[in-house]
């Protein structure tokens, strides 16, 4: 029943699931592994969404955003600490069933992997 799901689960995981390529490319190779892990968690969360289980999306979703915080240290340490801190702060969106919140959590979390072209001013 996908037309049945709460509305702030599918737009945020579309948004991320769609961005994982360009997070591949930016961070290499070596990333593949986790980013599979990410994209097989956000696959198992969609699953749980159709099926009605918003508490066990949101776990699935939980640890795909804690592999893309893992992956950020790896990076770099001090970009982590706010990736953890911008995951936290999806997962609470999606709690609280805010879907323009976690939308924008997860467009931040991808502008700051480098995941998305920025616009240079000036």
């Amino acid at each position: 029943m996908a037309d049945k799901h709460e509305p702030a689960i599918p737009l945020a995981l579309e948004s991320v699931v769609t961005q994982l390529g360009n997070l591949e490319s930016v961070l290499g190779g070596h990333a593949a592994p986790r980013l599979a892990a990410v994209r097989a968690a956000l696959i198992a969360a969609m699953a749980a969404r159709d099926g009605g289980d918003r508490g066990r999306a949101i776990e699935h979703i939980g640890h795909a955003m804690d592999q893309l915080s893992a992956l950020a240290d790896e990076v770099d340490p001090a970009e982590a600490v706010l990736m953890r801190a911008l995951a936290q702060g999806f997962r609470t969106a999606l709690l609280r069933g805010d879907a323009a919140e976690a939308q924008q959590t997860a467009a931040v979390m991808f502008e700051k992997s480098g995941a998305v072209e920025r616009t240079k001013k000036g």
